[in-house]
């Protein structure tokens, strides 16, 4: 069944435009809370934002939703998306939100659902609240009944200390000297402290908030900065994550970035050796590099593929026994400790990695040279261009061109009418030539 109002990721959009307005987020915490009211205790949900101005008017929206059928409201204020999830599942709650948009723009914001073991929503789950949203069979509770709502000054400190107890005992960050880019986000305050308890020397980029300032030109879809000031003050190793703190991106000691791939293949072989990799390697999305699958072979791991996105990445680790796995832009998810997506938890693999090598991080975190690769967009103005017979025959044409040397992904957006046209091989100028070949066969079935 088509979705109306959820995504791949929660519910997002414009603020103040629909989905986004304060009314939906109200009747969201209404379906979501009569969804979840299941038995006769107290009910309760766990709420976080990260620091948009819109986080107030969507917050405030969400309580009055949330207790208006009878849900009691914990709120945590700025906290990471991973920090919400943990803090769902380890308060006991029934559910959590994290309402963020991720690495998107101040003027963009979304709301995300866990159920009470942490994890996102199922789709069963998310199309139940979407049919509640549009009815008007949510049983409001009694003047007696109605939820509260209270702040905890603890949330940060909980996180903390969650965070800091997936690092090895027996190291330590004395000594090293890093960079740390926050994004002006979610994790402004926490990551910053766990790093410095942890006994590295922080340079602390993008953790003054202003409610607009989030994801712009700093964190993980910005690493020019965090480049620039690790050069310039001699750090070790950068660490740059977005905007609800979900993901990273690594710059090396020279300012060169480095991508979820060549860190997934660093935890799964630093995993690997101590006996702790589960699944015999790791899972990851259609579009990370063909690099990454023919080092981990040679390793002898394998890599299973999913679809794009973090949630078709969990769901194949849960069904298949993996415990590392993620995307190239920097999802990264260790199911030893968190139910989705934690830069900073993953931050902390990577940099015990390089502490215990002792080398640095160009040498410690370049796994593999990725093969030459090329992603365009084509927009179309309707239709279903895959599905044009010219366009299958050129698709047919390359793949058996690229047999044994290289690999195409072609998709259709699931947010926009664009087709994206994805190729990596050994010889650059064939993946470039193939690319436009068949991004030339879908304007012509487009137009």
């Amino acid at each position: 069944m088509a979705r109306k109002y959820f995504g791949t990721d929660g519910i997002r959009g414009l603020t103040n435009s629909k989905p986004m307005t304060a009314e939906m987020a109200m009747r969201i915490g209404m379906a979501a809370g009569a969804h979840f009211r299941r038995g006769d205790h107290r009910h309760r949900v766990v709420i976080g934002k990260d620091t948009r101005l819109s986080g107030y008017m969507l917050e405030n929206a969400m309580v009055a939703g949330f207790t208006s059928v009878g849900m009691d409201v914990v709120l945590v204020g700025p906290m990471p998306t991973p920090a919400v999830a943990m803090l769902t599942h380890s308060m006991r709650a029934d559910m959590g939100v994290m309402i963020s948009a991720s690495h998107n723009p101040f003027h963009d914001n979304g709301i995300k659902l866990f159920g009470p073991d942490g994890y996102k929503l199922s789709d069963a789950d998310e199309l139940a609240i979407e049919a509640l949203i549009d009815s008007d069979e949510i049983e409001l509770s009694a003047p007696g009944d109605i939820g509260r709502a209270k702040r905890i000054e603890d949330a940060r400190g909980r996180y903390i200390h969650f965070a800091k107890a997936t690092f090895p005992e027996n190291l330590r960050l004395d000594g090293m000297k890093l960079v740390l880019d926050c994004a002006n986000g979610a994790a402004y305050n926490v990551a910053p402290a766990a790093l410095w308890e942890l006994g590295a020397e922080v340079i602390a980029i993008g953790v003054t908030p202003d409610g607009k300032n989030i994801n712009d030109r700093v964190g993980s879809t910005a690493p020019q900065l965090l480049s620039e000031t690790v050069v310039a003050s001699g750090a070790q190793i950068g660490i740059a994550l977005d905007g609800d703190a979900d993901r990273l991106i690594v710059v090396d000691e020279a300012g060169r970035v480095i991508d979820g791939d060549q860190l997934m293949a660093t935890i799964a072989a630093s995993w690997a050796r101590a006996g702790r990799l589960k699944g015999g390697g790791l899972v990851a999305t259609v579009m990370s590099n063909l690099g990454l699958e023919r080092h981990l072979s040679a390793q002898g791991l394998g890599l299973v593929r999913t679809a794009v996105g973090d949630r078709h990445v969990l769901e194949k680790m849960r069904t298949s026994g993996y415990n590392v796995g993620g995307e190239q832009s920097g999802h990264i998810i260790l199911s030893d400790y968190a139910t989705t997506g934690d830069g900073l938890v993953a931050a902390l693999q990577v940099l015990a990695e390089v502490q215990r090598a002792g080398a640095p991080a160009s040498e410690v975190l370049h796994r593999f040279d990725p093969l030459p690769q090329l992603l365009k967009n084509v927009r179309f103005a309707g239709g279903k261009p895959l599905d044009d017979p010219r366009v299958k025959d050129v698709v047919a044409g390359v793949e058996a061109e690229l047999a044994g040397r290289g690999r195409l992904v072609l998709r259709a957006s699931g947010t926009e009418p664009v087709i994206r046209v994805m190729a990596e091989g050994d010889d650059r100028g064939q993946v470039e030539q193939v690319v436009d070949r068949i991004c030339d066969a879908v304007r012509q079935a487009a137009a």
